[in-house]
């Protein structure tokens, strides 16, 4: 499915990417993803540092099943080649993916082409590349990715003036710090822990999407 530009940027409202390293016994990370997808996550990404490409694979497969299911953007994280073998709707890459490559003419036209940025100079470059939106932080100090210094909102609210494409805050987003994000441009929220680290995914998926149109400006 194509997605067009409008609902790139609506879809960016409260996107979740997936860690299975805080799955309980017994759960699969596609129940999980199910939990999250029916209380109103508006996208999710695979993002699985620790499997195997044969079993990383195999687990975007089933979340890309499940997600067509709740008509929800899917993309892959990093690896441009599994996005395209499973016909995912699109790939999420950082600074360091795109070195030489030319990513958008790697998955065609039709692919959600996300980047990453973490400064104003960044997101111009991806924007010219093809991106589709933007993931930028770490907004505030997170435990995903602890060598990563955070942006000031300051920082964040000049990376949004000057793109026209979407741009979603990623790092250590939390229903605490989350309304912190109030004007600052940002489309949406990228969350990982928030959720998926909760007693309940599900709940705490509610909770941050009514805070995430909050902070997006939405109500």
């Amino acid at each position: 499915m194509r997605y067009s530009r409008e609902e790139i940027r609506k879809a960016m409202l409260l996107y979740a990417v997936s860690d299975r390293t805080w799955l309980r016994e017994g759960e699969s990370l596609t129940d999980v993803c199910r939990q999250v997808l029916q209380n109103g996550a508006t996208f999710l990404q695979v993002r699985e540092k620790d499997l195997g490409m044969d079993e990383f694979e195999s687990e975007a497969v089933g979340l890309k099943r499940l997600c067509s299911e709740y008509h929800v953007p899917f993309v892959v994280n990093d690896s441009v080649e599994i996005a395209m073998d499973i016909d995912a709707d699109g790939v999420h890459v950082g600074q360091s993916d795109i070195q030489g490559r030319d990513i958008r003419s790697m998955i065609g036209p039709d692919k959600i082409l996300g980047m990453t940025a973490r400064t104003v100079e960044e997101a111009v470059c991806a924007q010219k590349a093809g991106a589709d939106y933007i993931g930028v932080g770490a907004v505030f100090p997170t435990s995903t990715k602890k060598d990563t210094r955070h942006l000031s909102m300051e920082e964040l609210r000049e990376i949004c003036v000057a793109v026209s494409i979407p741009v979603v805050a990623i790092g250590g987003i939390n229903e605490n710090n989350i309304s912190g994000l109030g004007g600052s441009g940002v489309a949406g929220v990228a969350v990982v822990s928030a959720i998926f680290a909760a007693d309940d995914p599900g709940a705490a998926t509610a909770h941050l999407l009514k805070l995430a149109k909050e902070a997006a400006g939405h109500e």
